[in-house]
């Protein structure tokens, strides 16, 4: 006769508590079992996930030591590092230091800190990659893309705020040109720098407004986001890869519990002891080999964390122009153009492009299972262009350490990448395309002629033939799976009655936009093809046995 424990009671009494007040059984169940598919591509997105975990609680233990004020203090002269020793700087500043040297773990939690900011940007934009590539942005998640990307932006604005928290000479200069990139902005730019820094710069209010947003207010809307981006997926069911089985009304994978929570609780901490391992021995951020900020010093080397080198390399790469008055007001293209218009229409297009692509399809179907990257050629060479674009700016925001650690001529450098910055994405875009086409053409072969295996045969007739292995179903499923998509027409330009369509401009504009997406295409292999070429079976089923003596087993014997 089994007996009930104490702790089972107590825990048999919050459940019913629970159930019988929102619920808790059906939902737990209800997301118990839910299926979720086994493929690494999809920890892409854990891995931002459990980052931002590690943010919240290295960044909750410096909270408690790190002062938001500028206030101007003399460093103590018995205190380290050495080389503070009696400067003047502000009380953040010192904070800081006195954090890492002189609070138990502090320095490590900085550096944690720190590489999970990076990691969790780093995962974030590979997770839109693969999101991107991949079409999982199609009906019905579109929302859920929108909900990533503004993600994606939050993220950018975190690490913003809090890599400009110490005060030292690096940050102080990414808020230097932060104030100009505000102050270029027409007519209203002045003012919103004034009120940003509280008045002229640097003043003496932005890094307790910095410290307020980063530890409350973007955290926050992150923690919200990611509930709302969770949800969807839940209520949308989760994508998934083609192959056999595998189609819009089902999931292939495993059930959340016990078998997902098990390996999503392990890759937690495999995630965890890998930053607190390059937190440990990799230096990050070293404030002291700097000093506080002084608008003063002047150097190479000077870049900020690897996702706002764009902004940097987009204002290195724009040529200085003349400054416009018009209505007495400052128009500066040389700090507008590359740090608003140029990252503007980049994000723009990112944010945008899967409602340009439902509207270049007309599809209004929901898909669950995901694309190659092959079969849509224009998608994927459009993503390689914005990456492309991304990253000559990426390297031009280090034309400086380029120059002097391969001793070329910065100028020459500079002019480089603004011609790659126009040439690159359309390069990109072409190459990636014609790719995408060749490998479909390559797939269409491997459908009927099956693989090459190198043997070369000849029958008693004296006719010769190359054997080819068959694909497995598996194989031939995954290449013949996808729909072909083609241009949509733009149909009859009057009613029956004469009359001229209202619509016609605006159909002839889609028409033009489905043709830029889907003229260059390559149709999968039809029943009627893939039968044809079963119909030369012999030449791909020969046993050895059958083989003539005269058999070239490799091309390099001949002759």
């Amino acid at each position: 006769m089994s007996t009930t424990t104490p702790l089972e009671k107590t825990a048999a009494g919050a459940a019913d508590f629970f159930d019988t007040r929102v619920g808790a059984a059906k939902t737990v169940k209800e997301f118990a079992r839910k299926v979720f598919p086994d493929h690494w591509s999809f920890l892409l997105g854990e891995i931002a996930l459990y980052s931002f975990v590690v943010l919240l609680l290295t960044g909750t233990f410096l909270t408690m030591f790190f002062v938001p004020s500028m206030t101007e203090v003399h460093y103590p002269d018995d205190a380290l590092p050495v080389a503070m020793r009696g400067i003047e700087m502000s009380e953040a500043f010192a904070s800081t230091l006195n954090m890492s040297f002189h609070v138990r773990g502090g320095l490590l939690m900085r550096q944690i800190h720190h590489w999970a900011a990076l990691l969790f940007m780093a995962s974030i934009v590979t997770h839109m990659m693969r999101v991107f590539f991949t079409g999982a942005f199609r009906k019905p998640r579109e929302l859920n893309w929108v909900v990533g990307f503004t993600l994606m932006i939050l993220g950018l604005a975190a690490g913003f705020t809090g890599y400009s928290l110490p005060d030292d000479v690096l940050s102080g200069n990414g808020l230097r040109i932060t104030d100009g990139v505000v102050k270029s902005i027409p007519v209203i730019g002045s003012y919103m720098s004034y009120m940003i820094f509280g008045g002229e710069f640097p003043g003496t209010e932005i890094i307790p407004r910095l410290f307020t947003a980063h530890i409350l207010l973007v955290p926050a809307l992150i923690l919200a986001l990611i509930a709302v981006h969770l949800v969807l997926i839940v209520v949308h069911k989760h994508t998934q890869y083609p192959g056999p089985g595998r189609n819009n009304r089902n999931v292939v994978g495993y059930p959340l519990f016990p078998v997902y929570v098990a390996k999503a609780g392990g890759f937690f901490f495999v995630v965890f002891g890998v930053l607190a391992i390059m937190g440990a021995t990799l230096a990050i951020n070293s404030v002291w080999a700097y000093g506080p900020y002084d608008p003063s010093p002047v150097g190479a080397g000077a870049q900020p964390d690897w996702y706002m080198l764009f902004l940097e390399g987009s204002l290195r790469l724009m040529p200085g122009q003349p400054e416009f008055v018009i209505a007495g007001y400052t128009l500066s293209l040389n700090v507008l153009i590359p740090a608003v218009v140029i990252p503007g229409l980049l994000f723009t297009a990112l944010a945008v492009y899967p409602f340009i692509e439902a509207r270049a399809t007309g599809d209004k179907r929901e898909h669950h299972v995901l694309d190659r990257p092959r079969n849509v050629p224009t998608r994927t060479g459009v993503g390689v262009a914005i990456l492309t674009a991304f990253m000559i700016l990426v390297l031009a925001g280090s034309n400086d350490i380029i120059a002097t650690h391969f001793d070329l001529s910065i100028n020459a450098i500079t002019w480089v990448f603004r011609f790659l910055f126009f040439a690159g994405p359309v390069l990109g875009f072409i190459i990636a395309k014609r790719m995408c086409l060749a490998l479909q053409r390559r797939d269409r072969e491997l459908v009927l002629h099956g693989h090459e295996t190198g043997r070369v045969v000849r029958f008693a007739s004296g006719e010769y033939i190359e054997v080819h292995q068959p694909l497995t179903e598996t194989e031939r499923y995954l290449l013949v799976s996808h729909e072909p998509t083609r241009p949509l027409e733009i149909g009859p330009t009057e009613n029956s009655r004469g009359v001229a369509r209202p619509d016609l401009k605006k159909a002839r504009r889609t028409a033009k936009l489905s043709s830029f997406f889907f003229a260059d295409r390559v149709e999968p292999v039809t029943p009627s093809e893939l039968e044809a070429a079963h119909g030369h079976a012999e030449h791909t089923a020969i046993e050895p046995a059958q083989e003539n003596e005269a058999v070239l087993t490799n091309a390099s014997t001949r002759g």
